[in-house]
């Protein structure tokens, strides 16, 4: 009885639009500010370097360069206040999290290999 009624207020809460994207894409997250007593967007672009979890403690990590310095930050999915996600560009990675990207300077720092479509083949002759 407990677990269902934990399982139907978990389900009310769940994102609806939810926004497919992966480890390895450049996202934009539109999050809402509360300064006083306005509320504004202010977007976050970078790279997904993990995510973790399931249901609605599922959170992901976008990191991006800003003025030479990485900046990483942890967002919940389901969160009210992550507005959308924007996929820019979608990613081919070969493992879940991208934590060397770390270690990485300038252009190495945000390039991920982009995802190539996969052309039909040729007919044999």
């Amino acid at each position: 009885m407990n677990q269902e009624l934990l399982k139907k207020i978990e389900v009310e809460q769940l994102r609806k639009d939810d926004a497919k994207f992966g480890v390895g894409d450049s996202v934009r997250v539109h999050t809402k500010v509360v300064e006083g007593d306005k509320e504004r967007i202010q977007i976050f672009a970078g790279v997904v370097i993990g995510k973790r979890g399931r249901g609605l403690n599922e959170t992901f990590t976008v990191r991006r360069i800003s003025y030479g310095e990485g900046v990483e930050r942890i967002f919940p999915v389901h969160s009210p206040r992550v507005d959308k996600i924007e996929v820019e560009r979608q990613g081919e990675v070969r493992r879940a999290k991208l934590t060397y990207l770390r270690k990485r300077l300038g252009k190495g720092a945000t390039l991920v290999r982009e995802k190539e479509e996969k052309a039909a083949p040729a007919a044999a002759k």
